[in-house]
């Protein structure tokens, strides 16, 4: 199979991160960053500045209102959502993706894992269990795969919230809870399943924006992540304001740092301390996500020598061509071209590491499914018995069943391969 080479050229934090990291003597860096200040001064004054503000707490949510009422497109999307509905829509895109395919004369995704030896698309037992508890957030970020906003009111039951809780009690093999959004901190439910998870010792991961920990109300989040060990998993696409800002909406960046500042006061990150704070990288164009080994350490140095942050890992996860990114690539006229990227960088030792087979995925309604992406896209698990956390005593009942796939799916086989924990393979191009 002949395989697509790679890019980074359009990545501005990448080509940045990838120069810094090539020093010509110790202590000298090759190239200069035109995001970051020359001179120490100007570092601290930016540190200083970032601490002083981190106590002045107001919303995001007017400034994102404000940005997504004047963006027609996103106007236009959360009309045919309310008017069309979210189904519809989904249909539609997945049609768009399946002639795409048929375009470059490309084998179904399944069709694809058979012919380069990939090991049957079929459930392990779950280890993880991934609840999206509400679609609502402060933000709006332009790859956003779930269209969240402060527009959707969408948020998990505590009914459902209870089920779940049941199923961890019965689900021998369980040992992470994952919780996602939209800003899942800002549903009501958050801090019970954080709580009632982590009485039952189990590891629990907050997948936090970060702008969230300024907004009005949640004034002892990150106390409360420290105290329950909760691991923080944050959206951190780049180093650049400029970079951050097109991407995740206007004044974000500064508003991330301010939460990464807030975060490593209470230990996270931290030599020495038990509290994990990974960050996530995502590409901001057409090309895939690097090796996160080739971004880790100029990503610390940067953001500690610039803002006096640390962190632990560096996680790089590629974009997923559906929902909000594929009306981007649509609008761009790039869809099939980054189709065609995710086919020609198809890497069978990421399919034997796809997330859907130790994850069980489960949405704000309650409704079951193998992947956050398979959930957003409405693909049902496998089988008509279970649709909901309510058709099933244990998560064990689904261990064994088909996969269910689609064309989406090459997003998690290209490259280094891309899960939610991360990297799923070493990169084969």
């Amino acid at each position: 199979m002949q395989r697509m080479k790679v890019s980074h050229t359009h990545d501005i934090c990448y080509r940045q991160l990838s120069l810094l990291s090539t020093r010509t003597a110790p202590g000298r860096l090759l190239a200069w960053s035109p995001s970051l200040s020359d001179t120490r001064s100007a570092r601290e004054c930016s540190i200083q500045s970032c601490v002083c503000r981190s106590t002045h707490r107001d919303s995001l949510i007017p400034e994102t209102l404000k940005e997504l009422e004047a963006d027609e497109e996103l106007v236009q999307l959360h009309d045919n959502i309310a008017r069309r509905g979210q189904r519809s829509l989904t249909e539609e895109e997945d049609a768009l993706r399946r002639k795409t395919l048929e375009n470059l004369g490309t084998k179904p995704f399944k069709a694809m894992c058979e012919k380069e030896g990939v090991t049957a698309l079929r459930r392990g037992r779950a280890n993880i269990f991934q609840l999206n508890i509400g679609l609502y957030c402060n933000q709006a970020c332009r790859h956003c795969h779930v269209e969240s906003s402060p527009k959707r009111t969408e948020m998990m039951s505590h009914q459902v919230a209870e089920q779940c809780v049941s199923l961890m009690d019965a689900s021998d093999g369980i040992e992470t809870v994952d919780l996602t959004g939209g800003a899942p901190e800002l549903c009501p439910e958050f801090r019970y399943l954080v709580r009632e998870a982590r009485a039952r010792g189990l590891e629990v991961i907050d997948r936090c924006n970060l702008t969230v920990l300024l907004e009005p109300g949640q004034e002892t989040l990150a106390e409360f992540l420290a105290e329950n060990k909760v691991k923080v998993v944050a959206s951190m696409p780049c180093y650049s304001k400029e970079n951050v800002d097109s991407q995740r909406g206007g004044g974000v960046f500064g508003r991330s740092i301010r939460g990464l500042q807030m975060l490593n006061a209470v230990g996270y990150g931290m030599p020495g301390s038990d509290l994990t704070l990974d960050l996530v990288y995502n590409p901001g164009g057409v090309f895939l996500a690097p090796p996160a080994s080739s971004l880790e350490d100029a990503y610390k140095q940067e953001l500690k020598e610039a803002y006096g942050i640390s962190f632990n890992n560096l996680l790089c996860l590629n974009n997923m061509p559906i929902k909000r990114w594929a009306d981007e690539l649509v609008k761009r006229g790039e869809m099939e071209a980054y189709m065609e990227l995710l086919v020609n960088a198809f890497n069978p030792k990421a399919g034997e590491g796809l997330m859907c087979r130790n994850t069980v995925s489960v949405g704000w309604d309650g409704r079951v499914f193998d992947c956050d992406f398979n959930q957003q896209l409405d693909l049902s698990i496998s089988g008509s018995d279970i649709r909901t956390v309510f058709d099933m005593e244990s998560l064990d009942e689904l261990t064994g069943r088909d996969i269910t796939v689609a064309s989406h799916c090459y997003g998690c086989t290209a490259g280094s391969g891309s899960g939610c924990q991360g990297s799923t393979a070493t990169i084969i191009i």
